[in-house]
C-alpha cells in the first residue's frame, strides 16, 4: 500500500536548524540588528523569501533583498561544505526503506544550492526524486512541494509517507492528503489522524510507516 516516502531536508534529514541560525545572526549583525532563536521560531520550515523578508522588516535595515539573500545562500552553502550531522535514526530508516525497494525523495523549501551542500554529504543517490524550492511556484505550508514529488515518481499522495519536523511541514504534507511522522525540532506539533509524533527517527521503523498509510 506504501508507494513512497519524502523526507524533508533541515531539521529533520539533518540538524541544519543551528547553522540556519548561526548564518541567520550573523546576517542580521550584518543588516545592524539583533536576532534570537525566537525571531527563528518564526521562520522553521519557511522559503528563504519568507526569511529575507522578515529579517528587513526587523532590522529595518535599507538593503536589496537580493544582497541579503546572497549573504544567506553563501553563508549557508560555505558552512555545510565543511560538514552535515545527519539526525538520529534518518540514514538508517532511509537504507531501510531502499532495502525494500520502497522509492524515497527528498523535499526541502531550502533552494538547490544549499540542497546540493548537503547531499554531498549525505548521497544524492539514496534518493529517487528531490525538490527544492527552485523547483515549484509555492514553498511550505503549500501542498505544491509534495504533489510535485509525488507526481515526478507517478504515485498517490494518499499512499505515500512524510517526514517532517515544523508544523509548516506537516501543514503541505497533509493539505497534500499524506500520512505524516512528524519528529518536532523548534516548534511543537499535536497527534493527529493519519499523524505520528516522535521524538526521533529511532522510534521509527518501516513498518510503523506501513501502517500509517493502511490505517
Amino acid at each position: 500500500m506504501m508507494e513512497a516516502v519524502f523526507y524533508d531536508m533541515d531539521g529533520l534529514l539533518v540538524d541544519s536548524e543551528k547553522v540556519w541560525l548561526e548564518i541567520e545572526t550573523g546576517v542580521m549583525a550584518r543588516l545592524g540588528g539583533v536576532w534570537t532563536p525566537e525571531h527563528q521560531t518564526h521562520l522553521v520550515g519557511g522559503s528563504m523569501e519568507r526569511t529575507v523578508g522578515y529579517m528587513l522588516a526587523v532590522s529595518g535595515a535599507d538593503v536589496a533583498p537580493e544582497a541579503v539573500r546572497e549573504w544567506m545562500i553563501d553563508g549557508m552553502v560555505a558552512r555545510l561544505t565543511e560538514g552535515v550531522h545527519v539526525m538520529p535514526g534518518a540514514v538508517e530508516l532511509l537504507d531501510a526503506l531502499r532495502a525494500e525497494g520502497v522509492p524515497v525523495g527528498l523535499v526541502t523549501s531550502s533552494l538547490k544550492e544549499i540542497a546540493d551542500a548537503v547531499l554531498k554529504w549525505v548521497g544524492r543517490d539514496r534518493f529517487d526524486v528531490i525538490i527544492t524550492a527552485d523547483d515549484v511556484t509555492h514553498t511550505k505550508p503549500d501542498p505544491e512541494p509534495y504533489l510535485t514529488a509525488a507526481s515526478v515518481l507517478g504515485v498517490e499522495p494518499v499512499r505515500c509517507v512524510v517526514l517532517e519536523d515544523s508544523p509548516n511541514g506537516v501543514a503541505a504534507a497533509t493539505a497534500a492528503g499524506c500520512a505524516v511522522v512528524a519528529v518536532p525540532s523548534l516548534l511543537p506539533i499535536e497527534p493527529a489522524p493519519g499523524r505520528l509524533v516522535v521524538s526521533s527517527l529511532t522510534e521509527v521503523g518501516v513498518p510503523d510507516l506501513r501502517a500509517l498509510v493502511t490505517a
